[in-house]
């Protein structure tokens, strides 16, 4: 039960073809792990979202330097005091971005400990499970080239529809009109028994998200994601007042402090942090909490490796409704369909979905099992 050492690893894949959103071109797939050991040789694994927008190592050197000689000889079943230390020591400097990250990563290892010692899932350690299966939607439509030319985007909607999907996410943010058709072309080529999310990554002020949002308002929308700049809470505010679409957001959000103001605000409808960077499994509970108090919804953001995967299964087999009505629809998981082979391939069983629902996980910790042979061919021990 003491941690006898923190291996920590650093992932890089170029993807054969790039693909863009609408801030900027993903050209690799990128990845920090982190195993925590035990001194009895068990071990659990963590993750902080890269997504490859980041150099790895930046999140890989605050495990090293700064976290490891703080966790060094403490019982894995401090979590929650680990937690609360790790982010008052790094306050100063840190409350976002690449230390919460960090942060993320040997919090998740330490869950995933915590139910190996114990031969119980993680979700069961939560606080049990309110499900045991997870409807999936698929998120994609990532751009290969710039253009108003909707043909690809549509035969990707057809293919997810044919896997079995009956929700998927489409990415915007390439200007009004050029989202206005494609959501047209889709819908025409998927039918309306197809429910559809938008997201925009924070492409629009507030006038352009509300001319996005009143040009879609007979599609029926799930949710509008991030259609403002992450730091513009009265942004989101002002755009709730204009569209009855929920509004969705927080994937560039960090911890319960940083969730404060945005869910007590009411400027979001459906929270989503990313287990692997708002601060962990712990942090989950803590925002998700937080969420339920002020009546908002979390439904998590997931874009990482396989762990990142597993865990945000876990907390959303624990997550509970903020409506739980006889109708209510619950959390759904976000299955990323674009290339990343620390997705498919880091471990041994890899996350599937079948007609558009996943199971959640039953096995000890977090319930995966690391391809060793997959780690030692690819990752760099930092």
């Amino acid at each position: 039960m003491i941690i006898k050492q923190v291996n920590i690893y650093t992932m890089t894949s170029e993807l054969p073809r790039p693909f863009a959103f609408s801030q900027q071109w993903i050209t690799r797939r990128s990845a920090t792990l982190v195993e925590v050991v035990t001194q009895d040789g068990q071990s659990g694994w963590g993750e902080a979202l890269c997504a490859g927008l980041l150099e790895p190592e930046l999140s890989a050197s605050v495990l090293k330097h700064i976290i490891t000689p703080l966790v060094i000889g403490r019982s894995v079943f401090e979590s929650e005091v680990i937690w609360h230390e790790l982010y008052n020591h790094t306050r100063d400097y840190g409350r976002k971005g690449v230390v919460i990250a960090a942060i993320s990563a040997l919090d998740i290892a330490l869950w995933d400990l915590k139910g190996k010692i114990t031969q119980r899932p993680v979700f069961e350690l939560l606080g049990g499970g309110f499900r045991k299966q997870v409807q999936a939607y698929a998120t994609g439509f990532f751009r290969i080239e710039l253009g108003t030319d909707t043909a690809s985007l549509v035969e990707e909607a057809r293919r997810h529809r044919d896997a079995g999907f009956a929700s998927m996410k489409i990415k915007l943010g390439f200007g009004v009109a050029n989202d206005i058709k494609v959501m047209t072309d889709i819908r025409d080529a998927v039918g309306d028994d197809v429910e559809l999310m938008i997201d925009a990554n924070h492409a629009y002020t507030v006038s352009e998200a509300a001319q996005l949002a009143d040009g879609l308002k007979a599609y029926g929308l799930r949710w509008f994601e991030e259609p403002v700049n992450p730091d513009d809470k009265e942004g989101y505010r002002l755009l709730k007042q204009k569209t009855l679409i929920p509004l969705a957001g927080g994937e560039a959000e960090f911890t319960l402090f940083g969730f404060r103001d945005l869910l007590a605000g009411r400027c979001i409808d459906i929270a989503q942090p990313d287990v692997a960077m708002a601060g962990g499994l712990t942090a989950m509970t803590h925002i998700t909490a937080l969420a339920l108090a002020n009546g908002i919804q979390v439904n998590p953001h997931v874009w990482g490796t396989a762990i990142g995967q597993y865990a945000s299964l876990h907390a959303i087999a624990a997550m509970p409704l903020v409506n739980p009505t006889l109708a209510a629809s619950g959390p759904i998981f976000e299955y990323d369909t674009s290339s990343h082979p620390f997705r498919s391939n880091l471990v041994t069983a890899a996350i599937t979905q079948s007609e558009g629902w996943v199971t959640v996980p039953t096995g000890d910790g977090l319930g995966f099992t690391i391809d060793r042979d997959f780690l030692r061919e690819y990752a760099r021990p930092y």
